[in-house]
């Protein structure tokens, strides 16, 4: 531990520092939480990355279990485990278990890892039910094809692949777990007697980035979500596949996998929905609409104690025609899409949840002229306090303002203020530029939820961080108020849902709306004339289309 005095103007010796580093290993959180609590008067700096030894230990002793930001850390402290005493005790369970007990082991083994592990390091095993849909090879001649899983796990794809004919001599597979690669190589020996050398304790992603891995008829596998990789193995391995911004692990795998796969071979991956549409994908969706793409399929939900819901991508490492249709499998219904109506989206989101009659609508809006918000507003987050418990009272006081939440922005306004904060913004963690704020008139909207939702503000309010702030610029040729309606409005909500489907409302989508102010010259906006100049009509159900 890095403990220090520090020195005055005159030489005398004052209060004792700790680095900022050691502060955190101390308390049990990120370095980045220690910054935060210092910028809200938490912790006392004590010099560049130091913090006083007093204001720390005044913080263990007053704060520390009491507070919610330190509750956090101490989640994450409960969520620990002893992972050698784990894979020691799991290693020596393998040769106990019988060819169909394996299987169960492996999700035993998964359940034995804490949440923070799991989530640290992407483990999630596929079930086998998505294993059986995902991996479907019918007509295909695979008895001498070779075939790999790069994040092999408790080995579902590898006995699936088995079960289809593939020969074991043929079937690779890697993971850097020792007891999943153990599991994997005893199901194989028991389902097929076959002692295999193939099965590998390392990293696939170096293995293709030291080119010392083959290429493969088939590649199927569930790589990890978000896996927490160092910053130089990351800018590393992304500058070998020449990655730009699509650098989540899941990405990752997706260009390893891509460059180990032969020509004309199959590649099936399990992955996050944000893979199909969100913008720091976009390289790996771009890559993946150059070929030929089979199916899209969503699973919905299926990893217990994971939000995130999981979609299947099975495609043909072809080139593309335009005429090559997609199947895409949704809520219980299959339907057919031109992989370039894929191509002709905003950020090449792959909206499998879009049918051709939706994907009418959308190439229509946007073949009119439009314009969009991308470099045409100021854009601001709301107040991060950094401690609501601290800051926030539901009763006005003398040097406190009102303050509104996002869940206060409702379709009929904004509902009546229930919260107060000190009026002195700048103790808060996050603060945007006070003329914001202030500005003459601004739209508020919220950030969590499904439903575009804005707030049209010309009385200077102040919003928390639920809510994210929109000022057009000066010379933008729509009038604020008509904008904030038609964002607000039936056909935005139904063209936001068809073109992204998350729960979060972000600026990048938001930028990449159409907005057609030919049709918006007014100081009034009326949905149903501007969905008329459209050249289009609604249905019952509340989607829309195009007049024939």
């Amino acid at each position: 531990m890095t403990i220090a005095r520090q020195i005055n103007l005159f030489g005398e010796m004052e209060s004792q520092v700790i680095s900022i580093e050691d502060a955190a290993l101390n308390t049990g959180v990120s370095i980045a939480t220690i910054r935060n609590w210092i910028k809200t008067g938490y912790l006392k700096k004590g010099g560049t990355n130091y913090v006083t030894i007093d204001s720390l230990e005044r913080f263990n002793k007053e704060i520390a279990g009491n507070d919610k930001l330190n509750k956090r850390a101490n989640k994450s402290k409960k969520d620990s485990h002893d992972h050698d005493r784990i894979t020691s005790s799991f290693l020596n369970k393998i040769n106990q278990y019988n060819a169909s007990d394996l299987g169960k082991l492996g999700r035993e083994y998964e359940n034995s890892l804490s949440e923070s592990f799991r989530n640290k390091e992407g483990i999630y095993y596929t079930p086998e039910k998505i294993v059986r849909d995902l991996l479907e090879l019918s007509g295909r001649d695979v008895r001498n094809a070779t075939f790999c899983d790069p994040c092999c796990g408790s080995g579902n794809f590898v006995i699936a692949a088995l079960d289809l004919g593939i020969k074991p001599e043929n079937i690779y597979a890697y993971d850097t777990d020792p007891v999943a690669v153990e599991i994997t190589l005893k199901r194989i020996y028991k389902e097929a007697g076959y002692k295999s050398n193939n099965i590998q304790l390392t990293d696939f992603l170096e293995r293709v980035a030291l080119r010392q891995c083959g290429a493969y008829d088939y590649i199927f596998t569930n790589p990890p979500w978000g896996k927490k990789l160092p910053k130089l193995y990351k800018e590393r391995i992304s500058t070998y596949f020449n990655v730009k911004s699509s650098l989540d692990s899941s990405s990752l795998f997706f260009f390893a996998c891509m460059q180990s796969l032969k020509d004309d071979g199959v590649l099936g991956l399990l992955l996050p929905e944000a893979f199909f549409n969100i913008s720091v994908f976009k390289e790996a969706r771009c890559e993946a609409l150059r070929y030929k793409i089979k199916r899209v399929i969503d699973y919905g939900k299926p990893f217990k104690g994971l939000v995130t819901k999981a979609q299947g991508l099975v495609l043909e490492k072809v080139r593309y025609d335009k005429e090559d249709t997609v199947c895409c499998a949704y809520k219980d219904t299959e339907f057919q899409r031109k992989i370039g109506s894929f191509q002709s989206n905003p950020k090449k989101i792959i909206n499998l949840y879009c049918t051709n009659e939706d994907d009418e609508v959308i190439s229509h809006v946007f073949s009119l002229p439009h314009i969009n918000l991308k470099n045409c507003a100021k854009w601001a987050l709301g107040i991060v306090t950094g401690n609501n418990k601290k800051f926030i009272i539901n009763e006005p006081k003398e040097g406190y303002v009102p303050v509104y939440k996002g869940s206060d922005i409702t379709k009929n306004g904004l509902k009546p203020v229930s919260c107060f904060i000190p009026s002195d913004l700048s103790q808060y963690q996050q603060v945007a530029p006070i003329e914001l704020y202030h500005a003459d008139e601004k739209l508020v909207y919220k950030f969590i939820s499904s439903q575009l939702c804005f707030f049209y503000d010309a009385q200077k309010r102040y919003f928390l961080n639920s809510a994210n702030i929109l000022i057009p610029e000066r010379e933008f040729p729509v009038k604020i108020k008509v904008l904030g309606e038609l964002l607000s409005g039936q056909f935005m909500n139904w063209l936001f849902k068809k073109l992204f489907n998350t729960h979060k409302i972000l600026r990048g989508d938001l930028e990449s709306l159409p907005i057609h102010t030919q049709f918006l010259s007014g100081d009034v906006f009326n949905e149903d004339e501007y969905i008329e100049n459209l050249g289009l009509k609604r249905i019952d159900n509340g989607a829309f289309r195009v007049k024939k």
